[in-house]
């Protein structure tokens, strides 16, 4: 139930000693291809990218390691400090290399790209962010300050969290215990839930309120200095996405807000209340099956893979044999979920905090999706596996679907409806609260200098209330609930890419159901094993899908009315 670190170090001995031998390596890198790339032939610089590229796994490698002993205990945030510091140091003698290709006439780039195609998506992205880059004096005066600027408060924000405990019923309980209560089949337990998670929170606003401030100042500074148009475009570069496709995925969701607004008018008659809180979202509507504890959970995921493709299963069945995995919450263990890629040459490794609930299932299939896609885009290296959070997102949330359809043939009835209750409000999770969360962060980063703790509330209730309308009543407790969303403060306008990937995978998932299921599996492993080694646009033209065309999200909110359709059905039986 805990990880093992041994595919990344046997012990820290052993850690240490790679820092220094690769921080040697980096040092032989430098003096031999420094001012001399416009010099050398392409076989010799494919021997020099291959060896970047190497050096660059070794230091992923090295900060994977420090990083999870980070997120299972956050007294280790010194120790994770020391190899941030020596990655910054090692990561000076690098620098020049990508600063100095783009500095390269575009026939050299050329004939380089052409005699080093493994690469070739990687340095044809590189000229893209041109314009963005700085001289090399610059550039290593940034990454000298990266560790105390947004890296540290976003260091504080998890330390923080990881120790904040929440009384409940004369118990110290984690953030996740707290907020598991809000699926309680008991309106008293969940209004009581989210009022002592509002109180445990409210003592921490300042605090809080002041770094999300200054993740926004150094996001400004660094978009002032790097010539952004605005604070979404580095990321939408990262993403290799347009603010145009942005912008329309926003729109189409803010479009279709109506559905959400239908849902929660329904479910509230279902619960035969008359007001819905924001506290009563995830109230189950039948109780006889609420719970899945870790290993029923398995069971299903990996049945479910199974049924889709036997390699999914293979390697999830690894994931849980091998020590990939880090179940449950624990003290100083820092919140939330993830799956953090590593290395191509270890394996991914999956952070949970299971706590039981039927949303804990779908974590367990979300992340462990993540899990397969980062292990099959392992044999395209280091550089190319790095894929962008618009396709990201698709095999985790591809990964829920296919448990959800898995499950619901075993059900019937109440049960069975409270199920696609669950599944079309994580699909609103998915979708529209992460433009909710989208749309605020816009407002945060426009505003004029720092923002008051009055003014991230009213950002927030406003943001919000679009998204519910009048199907939900927002308490006052709900205008501080900004402020424990750590993508705000890990990795501004993260969201979107969510809701990007819940879309592109209805759209897959409705192509699954009714094309050749075996050609489908065919291309989707194929899809998934190219990692970030061709761009989202290329990578989804595979499924005959144009991700510039405005019609291709509506595909998306056809799927989300087709089940809504499907639960009206049921609710009406």
């Amino acid at each position: 139930m805990n990880w093992d670190l041994s595919s990344l170090y046997e012990n820290e001995t052993a850690l240490e000693q790679d820092s220094i031998d690769v921080a040697q390596r980096a040092i032989g890198f430098e003096s031999v291809y420094k001012s001399k790339l416009k010099e050398i032939s392409p076989r010799e610089f494919l021997e020099a990218i291959r060896e970047y590229e190497s050096i660059n796994q070794v230091l992923g490698k090295i900060m994977t390691y420090a990083f999870l002993k980070f997120a299972q205990n956050s007294n280790n945030g010194a120790f994770y400090a020391k190899y941030q510091q020596k990655q910054a140091q090692i990561a000076e003698h690098l620098l020049f290399f990508e600063l100095e290709f783009n500095k390269l006439t575009k026939i050299k780039q050329d004939e380089f790209i052409s005699f080093s195609p493994r690469y070739a998506y990687f340095l044809s992205s590189l000229a893209e962010e041109k314009p963005y880059q700085l001289s090399q004096k610059e550039e290593r005066i940034l990454l000298k300050k990266e560790m105390t600027s947004a890296s540290a408060f976003s260091r504080l924000f998890d330390e923080h969290f990881s120790r904040l405990k929440f009384s409940y019923e004369g118990k110290k309980v984690s953030e996740e215990e707290i907020l598991s209560k809000l699926q309680d089949s008991s309106r008293d337990v969940r209004k009581k839930a989210a009022d002592i998670f509002t109180k445990g929170l409210k003592p921490h606003q300042p605090l809080l309120g002041y770094i999300f401030n200054m993740i926004k100042a150094d996001l400004a500074n660094e978009c002032e200095l790097r010539g952004y148009k605005n604070a979404e475009q580095p990321r939408h570069l990262d993403n290799k996405i347009t603010q145009k496709s942005v912008d329309a995925l926003i729109k189409s969701a803010e479009d279709s807000f109506g559905l959400v607004h239908t849902y929660y008018k329904k479910k509230a008659k279902l619960l035969g209340l008359e007001t819905l809180y924001e506290y009563d979202r995830y109230a189950p509507l039948d109780e006889s099956k609420t719970e899945y504890d870790f290993e029923s959970a398995k069971t299903i995921v990996l049945n479910a893979f199974y049924q889709f493709s036997p390699k999914f299963h293979e390697i999830a069945l690894r994931a849980f044999n091998e020590g990939w995995i880090d179940v449950f919450p624990k003290d100083k263990k820092r919140g939330g979920a993830f799956s953090h890629p590593a290395t191509p040459d270890a394996h991914p490794y999956v952070l949970l905090n299971h706590t039981d609930t039927r949303r804990d299932l779908f974590t367990l299939a979300h992340e462990l999706g993540h899990a397969i896609h980062q292990y099959l885009s392992s044999d395209v290296g280091y550089l190319g596996s790095d894929t962008p959070l618009t396709t990201s997102e698709t095999a985790s949330v591809f990964a829920e679907m296919l448990v959800f359809d898995y499950i619901k043939e075993s059900l019937e009835g109440s049960e069975k409806l409270s199920l696609y209750a669950s599944k079309i409000e994580d699909i609103f999770s998915t979708l529209y609260r992460q433009i909710n969360f989208t749309t605020f962060e816009r407002r945060v980063h426009s505003h004029e200098g720092e923002l008051s703790l009055e003014s991230f509330n009213d950002y927030w209730i406003q943001e919000s209330t679009k998204m519910f309308g009048d199907s939900i009543t927002l308490s006052e407790n709900y205008q501080l609930w900004w402020s424990y969303i750590p993508h705000f403060i890990h990795s501004p306008f993260y969201c979107y890419a969510y809701s990007y990937g819940q879309l592109l995978v209805l759209a897959l998932y409705g192509l699954y159901k009714k094309s050749n299921q075996e050609d489908f599996v065919k291309n989707y492993i194929s899809f998934l094993s190219a990692g970030g080694s061709q761009s989202p646009k290329t990578l989804i033209e595979k499924f005959n899908f144009d991700i510039d065309d405005v019609g291709f999200w509506k595909l998306g909110i056809a799927e989300i009315e087709s089940i809504l359709e499907e639960f009206e059905g049921m609710s009406h039986a």
